[in-house]
Order: C-alpha cells, then structure tokens, then sequence
C-alpha cells in the first residue's frame, strides 16, 4: 500500500504531467472552459492512458490539484469565498460533512453510478459520488512476532494493553483522513469509554506518527525502513504488498471516497463529466492497482492477490457519517489532551 509515494512519483514523471502537477494560474484555468480542474488527495494517480481517453472523449483538459496537508474537505472550505476548483475527488466518509455543511457542493449525483454503489450513498449529504472503498485496519507484522515469541494481538481491546500499544503506529487524526477514520471507529467501538481506552494507548506508549508514509514505510517493521513498530494503522489492501502480514479484522474502519462538483465553477458541464468518468467501469477496474483501494462497482474483478491477502472486512466498523461530522471538533480536543 504506497498511496501518498506513487502520488509523489508521479509527478516527477513528465508522461504523467498531464494528469495534474501543473502549476497553472487559476485565472488561467477559469478563463479556459476546456479545462477541468480537480482538488484530489494526495494519492490520486490514474493510467495516462485512461486521462487521454477522458480528454479525447470528452474535449475538456485534466488538471488534478493535490490538497496537501490541509486535506480535501478543509482545503474546499479555505477556497470557498473564490473557488479555484471546479471538481473533488478524495472527500471520504467522515469528511463529508465539512463541504456539505458549508454548501460548498452541487447537488448532482452521477447517473452512471452502477446499481451495486447505490449503498454508499450518504443519507442527508447531497453533491458526493461514491468513487471506492476500503478499510482503515491496523496491519500486523506476523514474521516479527513469530521471531520474538510474542503473542499477537486479537482484537480492539488488546491495543490498549501497554504490552502492545507500544508496539504500535497509529496516525494522526488532526493530519489525515486515514486517522481520523481510525479515530471515528474507536469512538464507534468504545461509545463512553473511548477517551478512556485511547488515554490507555497513549500512556502504554503508542506512537503518533504524522501521515501514513511516516506511519508504514518508516515505523512499520514489515515496512520500507524496517521500523520499530510490528503493528501499524493502514490498510486492509496493504499485506498484499507485504510479506507475512496480515491485518486484526475487528479494527476495519470501513471508509468511503467521493467525488463530486463545486459549487461556483465556472465549468459545471466538465465537473460533471469527471465524476460521471470517475465511476466508468475502466476507471474502476483501475483503482485497485492504480489507487489500491475497492471500486465501489461490485461487479470489477479484483487482482489476484488481493483475493488472497487483501479481503475487505467481513464485519467491518462503519461508523455514522452524521455523528462523526458533527462531533468531530469535541473528538479532536479530546484527542489534542490525549496525545499531548
């Protein structure tokens, strides 16, 4: 799972200009309507080939902004007085809230959503297509623990026991959708206890680490840098690009991303042809190894292995939407006391 680092590869590589690294003005993308311009997270990467045939079918040029730090939703509300976009691509579960609060979204819901993503709609939020899926899970080393003689943790409560919390990596929440999403499933799991329960991982030792490439590819013992951590906050896709991990399926947050059009754009017509292109069946066959999360149409045949390694979660967490938009600033203090 190399989301935030294929993001940055890519704009490294001049065949993938096109799909977004541009440094255009915004007065020079407003006065171009054949241009679309999309806010994204920072993983967005698709196969140029499928940028082309968008271009080439549809006569608007793609142009793809990351949000950086700031995150999708936050970065919408920071524009809004004058919109520099005219679509979004990245808002998830429990995010949505933000730009929908803000009446930042065009009521427009993709015609071309298949059937089968119908369910991931949100109910009350208007303006988002659901784009793919996955599971926020915490990911376990297992040839660490087979060396060390260590018993494996089982389940969400172990987490808290200091023999394990230090031996994990979770992410910040204030900093990541990834974190926040992890967060939202304690309080789901917990209810009253949960500040608790995280006051208990803290003091056991658990480390905070800023974003998901300091989390796996630095701190994670199975990761790139052969880190300290054999228990880290990432993804139920990852271990297929892992050896001898595998995930606690009891801690699967299910998230969901969407896509949707800007209110105020001055390109209304091509927003809506990058959302309705975003749930085209190429597109969602490309998300699993391109974007590695789940596409939101059921009937795409996943790859290989991750069939094997890298199943969705049976029973996942789904905490609710509504809930975790409008508690999400009294969870964030509560966390800020927590971590400090």
């Amino acid at each position: 799972m190399i989301r935030k680092r294929l993001r940055s590869a890519a704009c490294l590589v001049a065949a993938l200009a096109m799909v977004g690294c541009s440094g255009e003005s915004t007065e020079a993308k407003k006065a171009d309507s054949k241009t679309v311009t999309v806010l994204t997270h920072d993983s967005f990467n698709l196969p140029k080939e499928l940028v082309k045939e968008f271009e080439s079918k549809t006569g608007y040029k793609l142009v793809t902004t990351p949000a950086g730090d700031a995150g999708v939703a936050n970065q919408l509300v920071l524009t809004k007085k004058s919109p520099k976009y005219d679509a979004v691509y990245g808002i998830d579960s429990y995010t949505a809230g933000i730009p929908a609060g803000e009446g930042l979204l065009v009521d427009y819901a993709s015609p071309a959503l298949p059937q089968s993503a119908k369910e991931y709609e949100i109910k009350g939020v208007k303006g988002l297509t659901p784009v793919d899926r996955g599971d926020v899970c915490i990911n376990v080393d297992h040839k660490w623990f087979k060396e060390k003689g260590v018993k494996e943790p089982t389940g969400v409560d172990d987490l808290a026991k200091p023999e394990y919390s230090k031996l994990l990596s979770i992410i910040d929440p204030n900093a990541s959708t990834t974190g926040f999403a992890y967060l939202a499933g304690v309080r789901t799991v917990k209810g009253e206890d949960a500040k608790g329960y995280l006051s208990r991982m803290a003091a056991g030792g658990v480390h905070v680490a800023s974003d998901w490439t300091n989390a796996y590819n630095v701190d994670f013992s199975a990761g790139e840098g052969k880190g300290n951590y054999p228990l880290v906050l990432s993804y139920a896709s990852s271990p297929a690009f892992a050896k001898d991990t595998g995930v606690i399926e009891s801690t699967c947050v299910r998230q969901i991303e969407y896509a949707g059009v800007v209110k105020g754009t001055d390109n209304e017509k091509g927003a809506k042809a990058f959302v309705d292109f975003m749930v085209s069946k190429k597109v969602q066959s490309a998300i699993p190894t391109s974007m590695y999360m789940y596409p939101v149409d059921s009937s795409v045949q996943l790859p290989a292995e991750w069939a094997a390694k890298a199943k969705l979660a049976k029973n996942p967490i789904v905490p609710d939407p509504g809930k975790a938009a409008a508690s999400r600033d009294k969870w964030l203090e509560d966390w800020a006391a927590i971590a400090k």
